[in-house]
């Protein structure tokens, strides 16, 4: 340092996921370089660092931290303050403090990175062939965590003390595992029960093994045999459902699956998800893994134990979560042994325990990038920071997909998926999260909001929490999430487009159009409205609901290709309103197309025809859109099918292509009759990457600015978050 006079002392507050990724070793040996003193240490807010030196040398300091930080580190946002010097040498990392209000944002799990996948696979290293290895850069985070800060103490390593050669790498700021909380090798930490070697005998054998992974048991047959495959589901009451499928390298997803650059990234990526990818060898899987599904849900191993598995093995295992059908996966090794009995034939189970649920995540990939299907894994808890600060609100989500999310300050803290609230396990499995996450965050809520719908069962709990109640309407809440997540200015027009919602009027919305403005969302447009002859059964059979369309066109009924008798009933039921409630859903005018074009007739699974409509997509590229008019009624513009299903009737050609050519147009044709820059796309049926592509194309080709969901899925999983902004700016009112 030159001279006292120019030394500085430099205070930093970092927020974002500044603990378990190694910011703390990376500061130290970055500022130790520079010959800078002081310290850092985690806080319940993130991170804090207090550097003392040249003024010069801070600035190259900070420089570099933002740009040579950590793979897993993102850091939000930093608060900087010029404090008087103390005269310190040397730096060193402090113990982390406790404090109330605690808002760090938690880092999700990581999947293994190359150093550590190295080191189990080389004969000789300490760690060879150990199912708990880790660093700073990858392993369990989340689902290890008991508290925050986030320090080994307040894990579920904290009953494993660290052997002689463990607390050198741990202290060793030299070391990868300079700090790293889940550090362990095989002489003190957990351990299995089964070897590795059985587990993969059994496999071969084709038995169901109920492996307990990062979060939670998985159920893992051999995916080539027809016979295990069928045991599973049979067992796990999943007839038809697609099941989704570990590969044992990147290459053997290329042989059973178109892989684009972009989704080989995400699969080898840090987070480590599920990826949807188009069938191309079906001769690889056994056919009923995927069933008629043109689609197939693929990972890679994740964590050492799992690449350890499929090494041992050698094939692709179906990997399923461990619990049956509604219900949510078990995490502890006698809940496991308990509500798995009669479905796994080998459990495979360990003595790290698991703090808190969490299935894997799937996404698919579109041409703006992933679209988030499932939240979870690799992706919970990261908050998503919105514009102005917000009420405690608690905020209960939906009915199906479900999540919760805490509003603290500018961050909403979206939790892991829950899965559908149909089964009073699944109910237990909601409230046991809402209770965890405020446990984590010291969160004392003061608002609660939930939706609309009075038959959910989020919505049925909320007033039993003797707080403050603020119901929502379903398809606000999606427009709002994505606005919130893409801090969109007003005005906009937000659309949103799914299967159910539970409307103002008390029908069944899904294909809303909302002039946002001032806070203010004035429904402007959407569907012509249709009835759903035998309500849930029309969802189940597309066919009524294909029906219903062409009665109420005036078109040919039998196009819908029922039997004569139940098209009388079905068209008596219409004509008299008996249990065929109206809807304006676009999901479900998905469900009439795929049967009408021949698709798809049935809908064993939510969304499975819309699914098989847009895999139909082969037609000619110079397809055009059905006839899409916009008729005004009473100042709302309402967009009319009928001219759209005469032509289909006429000529199905490239019906699937043209249909979603169609949507486009109409999102666009409402873009500019309203004349709004910035258009909001939200909903279930935005998980269709076709669709989002080709909406993306045309409005933005009109000359409108189009934002959709990054990290938030756009499905109901994503509701808890616009909740919870519409219920904070509600409070202000």
């Amino acid at each position: 340092m030159s001279s006292v006079f120019t030394v500085e002392r430099w205070r930093f507050s970092f927020f974002g996921t500044v603990q378990g990724v190694g910011f703390r070793p990376f500061a130290f040996r970055l500022a130790t370089e520079l010959e800078l003193a002081g310290w850092v240490r985690n806080s319940a807010q993130g991170a804090v660092v207090e550097v003392e030196g040249e003024a010069a040398v801070l600035a190259e300091f900070v420089r570099r931290l933002h740009a040579e930080k950590p793979r897993a580190c993102w850091i939000a946002g930093q608060e900087r303050s010029v404090l008087q010097p103390r005269g310190w040498t040397g730096f060193h990392i402090e113990e982390s403090e406790a404090a109330a209000g605690k808002s760090a944002f938690l880092l999700p799990d990581l999947a293994t990175c190359p150093e550590c996948l190295a080191e189990i696979q080389r004969p000789g290293e300490r760690r060879y062939g150990y199912a708990f290895t880790n660093c700073t850069n990858c392993g369990p985070r989340y689902t290890i965590l008991t508290g925050i800060p986030y320090d080994r103490p307040q894990t579920t390593m904290a009953g494993f003390p660290l052997c002689s050669a463990c607390e050198a790498e741990y202290r060793d700021p030299r070391d990868r595992r300079f700090h790293a909380q889940p550090v362990a090798c095989p002489i003190c930490g957990p351990r299995l029960d089964v070897p590795v070697a059985d587990a993969a005998a059994a496999l071969r054998e084709g038995r169901i093994v109920a492996l307990k992974g990062v979060g939670g048991f998985q159920l893992l047959c051999d995916a080539r045999s027809a016979e295990a495959v069928a045991r599973l589901r049979e067992r796990k009451h999943r007839e038809q459902k697609p099941l989704a499928v570990m590969f044992p390298s990147i290459g053997a997803v290329r042989a059973g699956a178109e892989v684009s650059a972009a989704e080989e990234v995400l699969l080898r990526g840090p987070a480590a998800p599920i990826v949807l990818l188009r069938t191309t060898a079906h001769g690889l899987l056994a056919p009923n893994v995927c069933g008629a599904s043109p689609y197939i849900g693929a990972m890679l191993p994740y964590s050492p134990l799992h690449h350890l598995l499929l090494e041992a093995c050698g094939f692709p295992l179906v990997a399923t979560s461990g619990n049956r059908s509604d219900e949510p996966i078990a995490i502890d090794n006698d809940e496991a042994h308990e509500r798995l009995a009669g479905i796994a034939d080998v459990f495979v189970t360990h003595n790290r325990p698991i703090a808190r649920p969490c299935d894997d995540s799937v996404v698919r990939v579109s041409d703006r990038g992933e679209i988030v299907i499932r939240r979870a894994r690799g992706y919970a808890p990261l908050p998503v920071l919105v514009r102005d600060p917000l009420p405690r609100v608690l905020a209960l989500g939906a009915h199906l997909k479900s999540t919760v999310a805490i509003a603290l300050g500018r961050q909403v803290h979206l939790s892991q998926h829950i899965g559908d609230l149909e089964t009073a396990e699944a109910f237990h499995h909601f409230q046991r999260t809402i209770a965890d996450l405020c446990r984590l965050y010291e969160f004392e809520p003061e608002l609660v909001a939930c939706d609309m719908h009075p038959g959910y069962l989020s919505t049925q709990h909320a007033p039993t929490l003797g707080l403050p109640v603020v119901r929502l309407q379903h398809h606000m809440a999606h427009v709002a999430a994505c606005a919130a997540e893409n801090d969109v200015d007003e005005p906009y027009l937000g659309v949103a487009w799914d299967g159910t919602g539970y409307g103002t009027d008390g029908t069944i919305w899904g294909s809303e159009f909302f002039l946002v403005d001032d806070g203010d969302y004035r429904r402007v447009a959407h569907l012509r409205p249709f009835r759903l002859p035998g309500g849930e059964s029309a969802i189940r059979d597309c066919r009524r609901t294909a029906l219903s369309l062409l009665h109420e066109a005036g078109l040919p009924v039998e196009a819908a290709g029922l039997e004569p008798a139940q098209v009388r009933l079905l068209r008596q039921m219409l004509q008299q309103g008996v249990n065929s409630p109206i809807t304006t859903s676009a999901g479900r005018l998905f469900d009439a197309v795929a049967a009408l074009s021949g698709a798809a007739t049935t809908n064993a699974f939510e969304g499975q025809a819309p699914m098989h409509l847009e895999a139909a997509i082969l037609g000619s590229e110079t397809a055009d859109a059905y006839p899409h008019p916009l008729r005004n009624t009473g100042g709302t513009l309402v967009l009319d099918w009928a001219p759209m299903l005469e032509e289909l009737l006429a000529s199905r050609e490239d019906a699937p292509r043209r249909f979603h050519l169609t949507l486009a147009a109409w999102i666009t044709a409402v873009a500019r009759e309203l004349a709004v820059p910035r258009v909001v796309l939200s909903g279930g049926c935005f998980q269709n990457a076709w669709l989002t592509n080709a909406a993306i194309a045309r409005l933005e080709s009109a000359g409108h600015r189009v934002f959709t969901h990054q990290r938030v899925p756009p499905n109901d999983g994503g509701i808890a978050l616009g909740q919870a902004v519409l219920a904070g700016a509600h409070a202000y009112l």
